[in-house]
């Protein structure tokens, strides 16, 4: 049996939506856990104040950030790793990500079969989208 995937991401969550060969449909929600502004107690200025410098912590919040990515792009290569076919859609830059960490990746790289700009979509849209994407 073809096992054919498409994921839908962005910043906040992936939705993946599998498709059975009889028609059936299974949908998966994974929680990106991405900290968009990190907000420490007690901070008041975005710099400290040590003598003549002055020092940031956007080095520190940006490697932060990366990590999280990392490990929410991770999370989603375990998922595809037995499918046949995968298309990658959503609004957002994450899906560039992915499909770089894909075609980086040579188990996955002959199965990605695309990555589209997609709109806000409702559950039964991104079920139908994947459905007209692997009939057509």
């Amino acid at each position: 049996m073809k096992k054919n995937i498409g994921i839908w991401i962005d910043a906040k969550q992936a939705i993946i939506i599998r498709l059975s060969k009889n028609g059936e449909h299974f949908i998966k929600k994974i929680e990106s856990n991405i900290e968009s502004r990190v907000r420490v107690p007690g901070e008041s200025k975005k710099f400290g104040r040590f003598g003549g410098q002055y020092l940031t912590y956007e080095k520190n919040r940006f490697n932060k950030k990366n990590e999280q990515v990392n490990n929410f792009i991770k999370e989603l290569l375990k998922e595809i790793d037995n499918c046949d076919a995968l298309v990658v859609f959503g609004p957002a830059k994450m899906k560039t990500l992915l499909q770089k960490e894909i075609r980086n990746n040579m188990q996955f790289s002959r199965k990605l079969l695309g990555v589209h700009n997609s709109d806000l979509l409702t559950e039964n849209q991104m079920v139908a989208w994947v459905k007209d994407y692997y009939n057509n």
